[in-house]
This record gives structure tokens, C-alpha cells and sequence, in this order.
């Protein structure tokens, strides 16, 4: 079976939040027909919400106009049939950090479509492999694990599973190049590149707030300015959502043992719902 990117015409999203509706835009915007599905069609319209708000922003910043965006917009159809991907060329799944729930929607797309579909996953700590093995052909999977916020974001990490062939890591960097997005490469190991550095950077953030080396600020604004960082552990984490990067570093401390172990506080946080930005509060507030 020979995978190529110009093959690709159409890309299925399975999960319209943050980033399956962040990525349903970006391959629309690059010309790409889209089905984006989830399982409530609330879901799905809170997910052409999201992506007609991101769009709204580049035509007030003068870097879209309004037809652009409607015609980015009525490339993306709306589903809660999984069944509607049967006839896509590149499906990526981005649902729930579940590994349960990710292999049954792969043993699903597997079973639904044939050999000539890729099936990528946009997992930013689970194992490709372990999620490939609820298929009946494993070298059809991908790693695709894009940045959050995806339209903002250039980076797309491309993880390679253990049957994944070389035809297929092509096409995957091959795909999010032409969504105008740069690449990099991370064998199938716990964290990938970005998360195994990323989380226990966080975590050593949040515990030295938690033992008083510093106000939040002071600790954000050092590692700013002095390591040129964008934001700091803390104002990140609450970008991220302080949930997702609990579950994170769990699923590292599982894999990797105690230099991944979760701040005390970053779980205290999310006992209390305090998420972050997406709850308007977590270690700072938000309007």
C-alpha cells in the first residue's frame, strides 16, 4: 500500500473541543474537506463556536476576510456518526487522554475503513503503539500531536509507533507541513519529546511556589526573562489546563517513577476545580 500526501482530499477530527476543533480548522483553512465529529451534536456546535471565534480574530487583525472565513467555515461538516469518516484519507483522533477510549474509537475507524486510510492520533503522552494494537493494521497509525492553540501554534510532533513504516511518518510530517506547521520527531517513548520535558518542568514550578521560593510572579517572570521562555510554569499550566497537566504527569510517574511525580498542589488544585483559564481561576485569575 503506497501513502502519499497528495492522496489526501478530505481529514476526519474525531472530537470538535479545543484541539480537534483547532485542527478541523487549520486543514480547512489550508484547503482540506473536513468531517469533525463527536459524540452530542452540542459538542459539535460548540466546536464551530470555537473555530468561528478563532477565524473572527484574523479578520479583525485584517489577516482574513469575511468570505475566506465563511468558505474556511463551509468546508467543515458536523457529525455524530462516526460511520460519516468511512471515506476520509486521514482521520485524526482527538478525543479524551483515555487509552481505553482511544483504542475503542481506533478498533471502530479500523474496522470502518479500508487499508488506504491513515489513522493518526493527536495523544500527547499515550502509547501509539499500545492505541495501534486495537486495530487490525497497526501500520496504518500515526502519531500527529499538534500544540494547543493549533491555529496559533507552529510545532506538530510526529511520533512514531512500532509498526508504523516510513511511508507513513512522511506523510505525516508531509501533511502538517502543508498546514504550515514544523515539524519534529519523537520515537513511541512515555511523554514524547515535548510532555517528558514539559511536565516536570511545570511540576518544578509549582512546587517551588508551593515551598515559597518565590511569589507566582517572581517565578514566572525569572524563567521569562531568564531562560526566553514566552510564559513561565505557572501561566502556562493554567493555559493548559492544570487537569490535563495532572494527567500528564501521572501517566509519566506510571511509566517513568518518581522524577515525574505530580506537584502536591497541582493536585490540590484540581480537587478544588481550579483548572486554570477555562474555569477562571487557577493560579491566577481570569475575567
Amino acid at each position: 500500500m503506497s501513502y502519499t500526501v497528495e492522496s489526501i482530499d478530505s481529514v476526519g477530527v474525531v472530537g470538535a473541543g479545543t484541539m480537534g476543533s483547532g485542527i478541523a480548522q487549520v486543514a480547512a483553512s489550508s484547503g482540506y474537506n473536513v468531517v469533525m465529529r463527536d459524540i452530542e451534536q452540542e459538542l459539535i456546535e460548540e466546536g464551530f463556536s470555537n473555530i468561528n471565534q478563532n477565524l473572527q480574530r484574523f479578520v479583525e487583525k485584517d489577516q482574513l476576510s469575511e468570505t475566506e472565513k465563511e468558505q474556511i467555515i463551509g468546508r467543515i461538516d458536523g457529525t455524530t456518526d462516526l460511520e460519516d469518516l468511512e471515506d476520509i484519507d486521514l482521520v485524526i483522533e482527538a478525543a479524551v487522554e483515555d487509552l481505553e477510549i482511544k483504542q475503542s474509537i481506533f478498533t471502530e475507524l479500523s474496522e470502518l475503513t479500508d487499508d488506504t486510510t491513515v489513522l493518526a492520533t493527536n495523544t500527547s503522552t499515550l502509547s501509539i503503539t499500545s492505541i495501534a494494537s486495537a486495530t487490525d493494521s497497526p501500520e496504518r497509525v500515526v502519531g500527529i500531536h499538534f500544540m494547543n492553540p493549533v491555529p496559533i501554534m507552529d510545532g506538530v510532533e510526529i511520533v512514531v509507533g512500532e509498526k508504523t513504516p516510513d511511508e507513513v511518518v512522511n506523510l505525516a510530517h508531509q501533511f502538517a507541513e502543508d498546514l504550515d506547521k514544523q515539524t519534529w520527531e519523537s520515537d513511541d517513548k512515555p511523554g514524547f519529546i515535548t510532555n517528558r520535558i514539559l511536565m516536570p518542568w511545570i511540576n518544578e514550578g509549582i512546587r517551588a511556589y508551593d515551598e515559597g521560593v518565590g511569589t507566582k510572579e517572581d517565578i514566572d517572570k525569572g524563567m521569562r526573562l531568564g531562560t526566553n521562555v514566552p510564559m513561565g510554569p505557572l501561566e502556562l499550566a493554567d493555559h493548559i489546563g492544570l487537569d490535563i497537566c495532572l494527567h500528564a504527569s501521572q501517566t509519566l510517574y506510571e511509566e517513568l517513577g518518581d522524577r515525574y511525580k505530580p506537584a502536591y498542589l497541582l493536585k490540590r488544585k484540581v480537587e478544588a476545580n481550579e483548572l486554570g483559564k477555562k474555569t477562571g481561576k487557577g493560579f491566577y485569575t481570569y475575567e
